[in-house]
């Protein structure tokens, strides 16, 4: 359900007042436990610190974030991966392919180099 409109958006007054007067390259990273704070246009440039249960994650925001919610670019879960035996097969074929790609780009970087000339005639 969203905020009712004669509410407006909910905007931590803390992150207001330390962002207030300030440039974005003079402040470092600001760090915030206001997961639920809206991104007003006066935060765009700044750098945030959002606490995701466990550490603070650097949010970088810019002009398309206006809008959204500060925890949504702070996630709280890390995805490891899918899969089982499976997958590890793909992932093992995968690296053979990229190990061989490599080693023909590197005897390709040898053949292609100029030999020197003698220089005895």
């Amino acid at each position: 359900m969203t905020r009712s409109l004669k509410k407006g958006p909910f905007v931590d007054e803390r992150l207001l007042k330390k962002i207030a007067g300030k440039k974005p390259e003079n402040t470092g990273i600001i760090k915030t436990w206001a997961r639920a704070c809206q991104i007003a246009p006066e935060m765009v440039g700044f750098k945030f610190g959002v606490h995701n249960g466990r550490e603070h994650i650097e949010v970088f925001v810019s002009e398309d974030m206006v809008g959204h919610r500060l925890g949504e670019f702070s996630l709280t879960r890390k995805f490891i991966r899918h899969g089982g035996k499976m997958q590890k097969e793909l992932e093992a074929k995968k690296k053979e392919a990229e190990i061989a790609a490599a080693q023909a780009a590197k005897t390709a970087d040898v053949s292609s180099k100029p030999q020197a000339p003698n220089s005895k005639q």
